[in-house]
This record gives C-alpha cells, sequence and structure tokens, in this order.
C-alpha cells in the first residue's frame, strides 16, 4: 500500500509519501510545494492544484491523508490554509483516490501514542518509524510524512472492520 499525506498551505504545502508493506514503512519521497506571496491568491491555488497532479501521477498513492481544518488564533492563516486544503480535496476527487480526513490531535496520538505531542516529538517518532537519520525539513514536509503513516494506520483499520463484518 502507499499513503500520501499532505499538510496544506498556500505558501508552504507539505507532503509525504509512505510505502507500507506487513508492518513496515518506507519513505518514498517528502517535500514541498511552495509559492510565493509575488503571485496572487489565484496563482498560487493553481501552482499547489498542478504541483499535487504532477505528485499524484508519479507516486499513483493508494489513499491521501490531510488534516482537517484546525482553527487557531489566526482567522487569515485558517483561511488561507482553508482554500489550500479545498485544492487538496478537489484534486484527490479529481484523481479518484480515497481521501481520508484526520484532526491534528489525531495525527499525534496515532504516530507518537500522545494527543499532545509537541512538533519535535511527531518529528522524532516519524523519523524512527521510517529509519530517516537526518532531520526532516521543512517541518510541513515531516507533517505531511507523518499524516502519510496515519493514513496507512486508518487504512489497515477500517479494512479490517470491513473483513470483520463479512
Amino acid at each position: 500500500m502507499r499513503a500520501m499525506g499532505i499538510d496544506p498551505g498556500t505558501a508552504i504545502c507539505g507532503f509525504g509519501v509512505v510505502d507500507a508493506d506487513g508492518s513496515r514503512l518506507r519513505p518514498v519521497t517528502y517535500g514541498t510545494i511552495e509559492t510565493t506571496p509575488e503571485h496572487t491568491d489565484a496563482e498560487r491555488l493553481v501552482m499547489i492544484h498542478d504541483g499535487l497532479q504532477e505528485l499524484y501521477a508519479k507516486y499513483h498513492p493508494d489513499v491521501i491523508g490531510v488534516e482537517q481544518l484546525f482553527f487557531n488564533r489566526n482567522v487569515t492563516t485558517a483561511i488561507a490554509v482553508g482554500q489550500a486544503r479545498g485544492i487538496v480535496l478537489l484534486t484527490a476527487q479529481q484523481a479518484a483516490i480515497p481521501l481520508l480526513e484526520f484532526s491534528p490531535l489525531q495525527v499525534k496520538q496515532g504516530v507518537t501514542g500522545y494527543g499532545r505531542a509537541t512538533k519535535n516529538q511527531v518529528i522524532d517518532m516519524t523519523m524512527r518509524l521510517l529509519g530517516i537519520r537526518e532531520k526532516i525539513k521543512p517541518d510541513d514536509a515531516a507533517d505531511g510524512l507523518a499524516m502519510a503513516i496515519y493514513a496507512v494506520y486508518c487504512s489497515r483499520s477500517q479494512r479490517l472492520r470491513r473483513t470483520v463484518q463479512l
């Protein structure tokens, strides 16, 4: 199984691709799609759209995990993230790739075992689970990998539930 995790953002959209073979997880790739303030909001969204389509075509994920919109105190940031998240939902639907949505708390709980884990704890555990020795940079790419790991876990859980119900 191949899972892609996406950490949506209009300036930096993080992604990670993970292969799962049994209980073994292997990183395939990770990185970011970056835009600059010189571009209009519409141009930035098109760049994210095109970048995601290229990633889907190159890596053929079986499932995509994306973070649910989380409102903090900065409404402006939440709106920008919401726009980027909409592009993720759109491109996944266009590519007919199943999409799973998670809260930040769920991903932290699933990856570290503790829902209130710090960003560094999530990055550390992501690196351990994937056998990555060098610190994952930027944090948005690490978040994409953590999302991909959790998408693998949830996909397995859903398949097990379907098997038990049959």
